[in-house]
Order: C-alpha cells, then sequence, then structure tokens
C-alpha cells in the first residue's frame, strides 16, 4: 500500500487494484475529560505529556474513506455536514479536492450512528451529497437511532441493515466492534494480497490510546466492551500486518499498528 496522491484534505493510496482516499471532514475540539481512565474516571493533571492539547482541549480529526474499485465508490462514513461544529462539513471540499465525483458514490456504509460520521449525507444548503445513492447500509442495532434523526428522514427508508460477518462486493467484510456504540462496526478491505481495516472510533486520542489502549472515552456506551474491542482490534491489525484507517486518527489516519511490549505503537503511513 502506497500513497500515489495527496493534498491539503485527502490522501489516496493504492491497495491492489483498488484507491483508498482519506478525506478530512475538519476537527473537533473536545475537553480533556472526555478520556477516561478505568472506573470512569476522568483525567485531570495526571494527564500524560505526550498528549498534545491545542488551547488545553484534546484535537479530533474527523475522517471518512473512500474504495474506489473503478465502477464506483463505497463511502465509510460522511462526517458531520453542517449538523455540529462548525470546523468540521469539508467532505465536499475534500471529494472534489481528491478529484471524486459526489455522483459515482453509490453505496455509503457508517461505522456507527453518531452525528460526526452520519450528517454528511445532506449538504449544508439541504441538498443530497450524492445524487446517485443506491446503498445505505447501517450496523443493525443502531437502525433505530439513525432512524430517529429527522434531518436525514429522507433516507430512513433506504437505510438496511447489516451484523458482522457481511460481505459488502467483493472486497470488503464488516468485523464487530461493539462498545463505542451498540453496532460499532470495521469495515476490512482486501485486495492485492494487502488489507486495511477501516476502523471507526476504536481510537480516539492516538497520542494516548496506542500506549495505553485500556483508556477509554465519555462516549462510548458500554466502556468495557469499547476497551475489548480495542484491545481485540490493535491485536488484530499488529498480527495480521494489517493497515489501519481511523475517524479521528490525525489526518489522514493511515498506517500501521506494531506491539510495543504489553502496548502498540502506530506507525503513520
Amino acid at each position: 500500500m502506497h500513497r500515489i496522491a495527496s493534498g491539503d484534505l485527502y490522501q489516496t493510496y493504492d491497495l491492489g487494484d483498488l484507491r483508498i482516499t482519506s478525506l478530512r471532514d475538519g476537527y473537533v475540539d473536545m475537553p480533556i475529560g472526555r478520556l477516561r481512565q478505568r472506573g470512569d474516571k476522568p483525567f485531570g493533571d495526571e494527564l500524560p505529556k505526550q498528549v498534545a492539547l491545542v488551547d488545553g482541549q484534546l484535537r479530533l480529526s474527523v475522517n471518512a474513506f473512500a474504495i474506489d474499485d473503478g465502477n464506483g465508490i463505497i463511502l465509510i462514513d460522511t462526517g458531520a455536514s453542517n449538523a455540529w461544529h462548525p470546523t468540521m462539513g469539508r467532505l465536499p471540499e475534500a471529494l472534489d479536492e481528491a478529484g471524486i465525483d459526489a455522483g459515482r458514490v453509490r453505496t455509503v456504509c457508517f461505522t456507527h450512528t453518531h452525528l460526526d460520521h452520519i450528517h454528511g449525507l445532506v449538504l449544508a444548503d439541504g441538498r443530497d451529497a450524492f445524487p446517485r445513492l443506491a446503498r445505505l447500509l447501517v450496523p443493525g442495532e443502531e437502525l433505530g437511532f439513525f432512524r430517529a434523526e429527522a434531518r436525514l428522514e429522507r433516507f430512513h427508508g433506504m437505510a438496511e441493515p447489516f451484523e458482522a460477518g457481511d460481505r459488502i462486493g467483493t472486497h470488503v467484510d464488516i468485523v464487530g466492534a461493539h462498545g463505542h456504540e451498540a453496532g460499532h462496526s470495521c469495515f476490512r478491505v482486501s485486495a492485492g494480497g494487502e488489507r486495511i481495516l477501516i476502523w471507526g472510533d476504536t481510537v480516539h486520542v492516538p497520542s494516548l490510546q496506542f500506549d495505553r489502549p485500556e483508556v477509554t472515552w465519555e462516549f462510548d456506551a458500554d466502556q468495557d466492551q469499547a476497551r475489548e474491542s480495542r484491545l481485540r482490534l490493535l491485536a488484530l491489525a499488529a498480527d495480521d500486518h494489517c493497515f489501519v484507517a481511523g475517524a479521528h486518527l490525525d489526518s489522514p489516519g493511515v498506517g500501521r499498528v506494531v506491539r510495543s511490549g504489553a502496548s502498540f505503537q502506530f506507525e503513520p503511513l
């Protein structure tokens, strides 16, 4: 897997005969207290020095990922559009910069249904972001959450559920990663003898959670389950020599996981 093109808001890589593009929707700043130690204890002054802050807050990149097989595009997550902080909503700009016609996006899959992953279906001006969308895949456990979003009402009937073990086309299978949300899922893409795991919100703060994967996030629906999923996926990526792509890893959010003693390290690609 090699980088073949890049810009301010995108990076494109080859994976066999596929093209994987990281698309930056923007970023969001979060208070330190969102990070949780065991027992749901927030960090305070004991926050490790390795965690860089911006004006005293954690800055999380917000990334989506396009899988292009030459015929059409599967898009994993869509960013926030104008549904949350104004520092997000740049996915259409990222697609333009990458030379990706939004009309080629035929399938959209959600890792989970938090608002910074789903609201990019609708542009800030109210138009459909992907005018030729044919399939919309949502974790089965979260279909009700999706259909509760009034801003996305026009897509409620189109949404179809998936579960771990399902396949999407020839190159993509779904790996369960529940915990951050009830149906949180990863998409494992395989081509040319290589694999990349597009793993959503498995890691929120890469400067800390690779080294200390037991650290969880306030918005994890089930912190114990999220911790278990993170440990399992980190081990899977390291032991299977699988690339990873994360929604909140520092843009472009693509790299490898390697073991480091009893913990892990992230090596950006």
